[in-house]
């Protein structure tokens, strides 16, 4: 017998021609002492034996941020990793030569317990037949009678070939090799033969290397579909009884996220990342590593689909690989890590190119002994103005090169002059407004009392500026049902005053000195004011709400104080009181699973979407708390917090003893969490493609600015890009994301994050790039924002048609010949099925003997996933299926 196995994972480009590792149209190479290359080859394990276990569980579990974070799945802390040194800023960076951590062995593996798990085969798809998604059987389906075959044949997990050397960024990227290899008898597990063969030559010429093949018969023909089921038997079903005894199956060869996960901690974690070499793929986002910024922005502000783009767009359409960016502006930086440096260019404001208003980075290369300056993005020849002039050394660089952090990092700030503010004047520090539905359910359910106990010493922590002892920010505060309450809390005051507001249809202020105050001044009048709340309203039989004048009086609050802010609205049920924005049950079962179930998800227009264009123009973001025990329209009333930047937190059936905690803890990271206002975000690129696409929490009034009413370390936004002509291998793609904003200290600021990526001919480098985090983010906005237009079913069928053509692609291109009945998958996206198979799952943490226990036993089944969805061995044969189809 003979085995193919995964192959070790590559190392990361070496650095280029020029500065920074950047080709030689940015400057020339830095002396090898300033720049050292990553990493050291990995250190390779052998795979554990195999043994029999009685009982094993394994539960994965992924999450995906509702506030549009970076795509994160679940894993244990990794260990503690001391601070490494940092070069002090001004200084040449040093070198850095970390070597790859020892891989420890992977968990025990579960063997004999998946034995009853067997694969049928599947027959062809007819010719022009749509996709359909694998659902799970009824249990009602007749059973079906087709030809049954040998179950897929496993190899053993991850390991590292002995004596394999590691490539280089011009060889073909691994696969991650579960090998084929004759099953032995039942019971029995059979080592592979040692030994590494030369790959052959594929079809472009260069050499292959081993697939990463999932064997087994997919192509036996079946008498005809379930009615409604995945295509093809299921393992156990009556199909399978019939016929010779099915082989078993080997669970270890099939790739696991939390193995992915580990193994990724282990040879990356507690390491140096340096970005100075353009096109590096970053560690994972799960994986703990320390970032050295030298020249590219840090993979916590930005992170792409793949770092090698393809050179055409012909290229780009026959590997259906998505070409884009995650930016995440106002990502932490943890304590160990430098913060952004600050940039004053005086009176006359950063220094940017005529022609395509790029701002001075990195990437531009100064000429002419320094009076002039060529755009890194546009070409375009510039005119170094004279306060900014300095001569150059003998390789072609600034002498004050590294004084400069705009010339020599990736990520740096800019302080704006007056022609970046509103009105040409310096905008007022902001304000929270803190909005509470006082109606019977929130009142009963205890809910206004936790809030109230619970601000007295969260606005304590509101968020300030480095080194401040308080923080700027204004508060006040709101109560209200079917009519509005505001409070006047100045410091002068022994008592808060209320005013009220019932003619809600034209909503405005009752009074401004008084309603947002400094907290720290006023601290007695609004602890007093908290204490009373739950008091004055604790008899109320009122049930009814309005939420859209609550929205409005917000707005005309933060315009009377010319100021920026946010809402923080904590609601209880559906606005059923006459009112602007009133609306009904629209909530249809019927509609599920029908061409019409698009329309659940679509938000009703009109004053909403008035109230959001308000909200942006007065950089006024909107945070909902919402508190059901029963239907709310989320669609319509989260449609003004989905486009100004905020976020929806849903607590249904609210306890306080069961939801209290998380409520509270969700409520203090949202209100202490860092945080921009009145912001502004263009994302600028070289010549051969351009920004195309923007998805996330914002708004767009035009085709190039995205408009958020704030900006947090929380809020992401995915940048889709398309080729406008032929990227060039050489000089490579350069991106910078400028972001204006509004400091909470009223400070107008711009933030500059660069990143420069490699361009190939060669589909090879674009599979070996892909980054898996970055793809499942861009694929579940991207389905979420089709949801609106389409049905579930249809968004379903897009996505799996896209991932199949990806890997098809990938086969035909890249993978060395195989077996047509052998799954290949690039290292790289290895879990991108399971991924793809599974567009968030809330972690439970059962103990044993809990209520809950019996709940989750129920749960422990291993053919199918929830909501009739496939399991991840069946998907992955669907998948196989697809691939074979598009190849043929």
């Amino acid at each position: 017998m003979s085995q193919q196995g995964y192959v070790a994972a590559p190392p990361y480009s070496q650095a280029q021609a020029g500065m920074g590792g950047y080709s030689a149209g940015f400057g020339n190479p830095p002396p090898q002492s300033h720049y050292g290359a990553y990493g050291s080859p990995p250190q390779g394990y052998s795979a554990p034996p195999t043994g029999k276990v009685n009982l094993l569980f394994i539960v994965e579990i992924t999450t995906l941020n509702n506030n549009n974070n970076f795509f994160a799945p679940v894993s244990f802390p990794p260990p503690v990793a001391s601070a490494p040194s940092m070069s002090p800023y001004g200084q040449p960076p040093q070198s850095a030569f970390h070597s790859m951590a020892q891989a420890p062995p992977p968990t025990q593996q579960l063997t004999n317990q998946m034995s009853a798990m067997n694969i049928g085969g599947y027959g062809k798809l007819d010719g022009q037949r749509p996709m359909q998604v694998p659902q799970s059987p009824s249990s009602s389906a007749a059973p079906q009678q087709y030809q049954t075959s040998p179950p897929l044949a496993m190899g053993h997990p991850l390991l590292f070939l002995p004596g394999q050397q590691p490539s280089s960024l011009g060889s073909p990227p691994p696969m991650a090799t579960m090998g084929s290899m004759a099953a032995p008898p039942m019971g029995m597990s059979g080592p592979p033969r040692p030994g590494v063969h030369q790959p052959p030559l594929g079809p472009q010429g260069y050499p292959q290397q081993p697939g990463s093949p999932i064997s087994g018969p997919y192509g036996a023909q079946m008498a005809g579909p379930q009615s409604g089921a995945f295509p093809g038997g299921f393992p156990g079903g009556p199909a399978q009884m019939a016929g010779p005894p099915q082989k078993k199956l080997d669970p270890d060869s099939i790739p696991s996220t939390t193995q992915v996960i580990e193994d990724d901690q282990a040879k990356r974690g507690g390491q140096v990342y340096v970005t100075n070499i353009r096109g590096q793929v970053p560690p994972l986002v799960t994986t703990d590593f320390t970032v050295q910024d030298q020249g590219n922005a840090s993979p916590r502000f930005m992170r792409c689909t793949t770092y090698s783009f393809p050179s055409t767009a012909d290229l780009a359409k026959q590997c259906k690989v998505p070409l884009a960016a995650i930016i995440k502006p106002f990502a932490t930086v943890p304590k160990n890590e430098t913060p952004l440096y600050i940039v004053n260019h005086g009176e006359t404001g950063p220094i940017r190119c005529n022609r395509c208003k790029a701002y001075m980075c990195p990437y531009m290369q100064f000429i002419d002994g320094g009076r002039r300056y060529q755009c890194g993005f546009c070409s375009c020849v510039n005119e170094v103005p004279v306060q900014y002039f300095q001569h150059l050394d003998h390789m072609g660089r600034r002498m004050d090169l590294y004084e400069r952090p705009e010339l020599s990092l990736g990520s740096y700030e800019f302080i704006a002059t007056l022609d970046y503010c509103k009105n040409n004047k310096p905008p007022n520090p902001p304000a929270y407004i803190f909005m509470i539905d006082v109606s019977y359910n929130n009142i009963k359910s205890g809910l206004v009392k936790l809030i109230c106990e619970e601000l007295k010493t969260l606005l304590d922590r509101l968020p300030k500026e480095e080194g401040a002892e308080t923080s700027p920010i204004k508060v006040g505060f709101v109560t209200y049902n079917k009519i509005l309450h505001f409070y006047n809390v100045k410091s002068a005051l022994a008592q808060p005053q209320m005013m009220v507001v019932s003619d809600v249809a034209e909503m405005f202020v009752p009074l401004l000195d008084g309603f947002l105050v400094n907290f720290q001044e006023s601290r007695a009048v609004v602890n007093n004011l908290l204490d009373q709340i739950p008091d004055m309203f604790a008899d109320t039989n009122e049930s009814e709400t309005v939420f859209a004048p609550v929205i409005q009086a917000g707005v005309e609050a933060l315009k009377a104080a010319e100021c920026s802010g946010k809402l923080f609205i904590f609601h209880s049920s559906i606005p059923t009181a006459e009112a602007p924005g009133k609306l009904k049950n629209r909530d249809d079962r019927k509609l599920v699973g029908t061409e019409k179930e698009k329309t659940l998800f679509q938000p009703q227009r009109g004053v909403y979407e008035q109230l959001t264009k308000d909200c942006v123009a007065q950089g006024c973001c909107v945070d909902l708390f919402l508190f059901p025990n029963q239907f709310v329209d989320i669609a319509t009333m989260g449609d003004v917090p989905s486009h100004t930047s905020g976020s929806i937190y849903k607590y249904s059936n609210f306890q306080v003893e069961v939801n209290g905690p998380q409520f509270v803890s969700d409520l203090r990271r949202d209100v202490e969490k860092s945080i921009g206002f009145d912001a502004i975000m263009r994302v600028r690129t070289g010549t051969g493609f351009r920004a195309t696409d923007f998805f996330g929490a914002i708004y767009m009034n035009n085709t190039t600015d995205v408009e958020m009413a704030a900006v947090d370390c929380d809020k992401a936004v995915t940048v889709e890009f398309k080729h406008d002509d032929t990227l060039s291998e050489e000089s490579g793609a350069v991106m910078q994301c400028a972001l204006l904003y509004t400091t909470i200290g009223g400070q107008r600021r711009l933030r500059i994050h660069n990143l420069s990526l490699n361009c190939s001919s060669q589909l090879s480098e674009l599979y070996k790039s892909c980054e898996t985090d970055a793809l499942i983010n861009f694929f579940a906005k991207s389905a979420y924002r089709a949801m609106l237009t389409q049905p579930l079913k249809t968004v379903r069928e897009i996505l799996v048609n896209q991932m199949a053509h990806m890997l098809a692609c990938y086969r035909k291109s890249c993978a060395s010949p195989s077996a047509a009945s052998q799954l290949i998958l690039p290292d790289a996206m290895k879990v991108f099925p399971v991924y793809m198979n599974h567009k968030n799952a809330r972690l439970l943490i059962v103990k044993q003997k809990d209520q809950s226990e019996m709940l989750f036993r129920q749960h422990l089944v291993e053919d199918k996933g929830l909501h009739g969805g496939a399991s991840y061995m069946d998907f992955l044969c669907y998948v196989h299926r697809e691939i074979r189809q598009l190849l043929t």
